[in-house]
């Protein structure tokens, strides 16, 4: 079914029906809703080329992703992300755009997304701290929303989508002080990532809370791997001196830490104490109906669906306030913690 005939059922002009179909204000409530269901009930899709012509909009949203590997989008929690906002791009008819560039072309790319005006907006992936790239995309004024933060400088001058990740990592922390752990380690992301500097921040204010000191033999910073888990776990665990309990910024680095354990004849939870990050994977379960590992556990696949509800109201009206939200990672108790071993 095409414009013209569904007009012609609803006995409405082409003007009404294209101007309902994408939300222009002088059209009723009621009229939209009228031809919505018409459209959902005929299967009818717009003409994006045509819409495009008549509202100056792509109905397209730009990822831009750097090659490099030390950074934490290659991480598979990106495709969780991804499938979250392509629930609101579908709903709402948009197209996503993938561009992938080497890390040193990445502003060069903004640049010439925003020349050609093949998106009507983006999300920015992996923030550092100051990142340059909002200011940079604030220069140029294409509509953004940050999945993360940069730092506090800048934070309410652009949307942003992001978990309390100092808050979830100091209550992990406490929760294995509690437990008797006085040697903890920690497994962070790249610390020249927000998500990453503000972990260490929390599990620092848990361990100064309670007079403990932080061990740097203990705590490590690198690209989330599992090999990374494992490695790290392997050096910590030959010491004359090892933790007794650790802290994974991921699923996959405490997969490593598991593997590390075996390796050395170790139970989890019993020789030796783990508390991961978990994204709340659909592809990657913490388990069925009871979770496997002791986890702050927070859905980045919803908050893909809040960075694109966002984004989409950003397209909508450039001049909205901006918006912040800052989701709240619960603790998640797994077995894979226990009381600190008696030596």
């Amino acid at each position: 079914m095409n414009l013209k005939e569904l007009s012609e059922l609803l006995g409405l002009s082409q003007t009404t029906v294209s101007r309902a179909l994408n939300g222009y204000p002088e059209v009723s409530e009621a009229t939209r809703e009228k031809v919505r269901l018409a459209a959902e009930k005929f299967n009818y899709s717009p003409n994006t080329r045509a819409r495009g012509l008549a509202t100056g909009r792509t109905h397209a949203v730009g990822h831009v992703i750097p090659l490099s590997t030390k950074h934490e989008v290659v991480n598979p929690v990106f495709t969780d992300f991804v499938a979250g906002a392509s629930e609101i791009y579908s709903r709402e008819n948009y197209d996503m755009h993938l561009t992938v560039v080497p890390d040193e072309s990445e502003a060069q790319a903004y640049r010439k997304i925003a020349s050609k005006g093949s998106t009507d907006g983006l999300i920015v992936h992996g923030p550092k701290q100051n990142d340059p790239r909002i200011t940079l995309l604030q220069e140029i004024g294409l509509p953004f929303v940050v999945h993360g933060r940069s730092g506090s400088t800048q934070e309410g001058s652009y949307s942003w989508v992001d978990i309390n990740n100092a808050r979830a990592f100091e209550r992990a922390t406490a929760f294995l002080i509690d437990l008797g752990h006085t040697r903890i380690g920690l497994l962070n992301g790249l610390e020249t990532m927000d998500f990453a500097a503000k972990r260490r921040e929390g599990f620092r204010k848990a361990l100064r809370d309670r007079g403990l000191e932080e061990n740097p033999d203990f705590c490590h910073s690198s690209e989330m791997t599992e090999h990374y888990g494992y490695a790290a776990t392997m050096e910590m665990l030959e010491r004359d001196v090892r933790p007794t309990a650790v802290l994974a910024s991921s699923m996959i680095v405490g997969i490593g830490v598991r593997r590390a354990c075996d390796t050395m004849g170790l139970k989890l939870g019993r020789d030796l104490s783990l508390i991961i990050h978990d994204d709340d994977l659909s592809y990657l379960r913490n388990g069925d109906k009871e979770p496997i590992y002791t986890a702050t556990r927070s859905s980045v696949r919803q908050a893909g669906r809040i960075c694109g509800e966002l984004l989409m109201e950003k397209i909508a009206n450039p001049d909205t306030p901006h918006k912040q939200v800052l989701m709240e990672a619960e603790l998640i108790i797994g077995q894979t913690t226990g009381p600190a071993p008696k030596e």
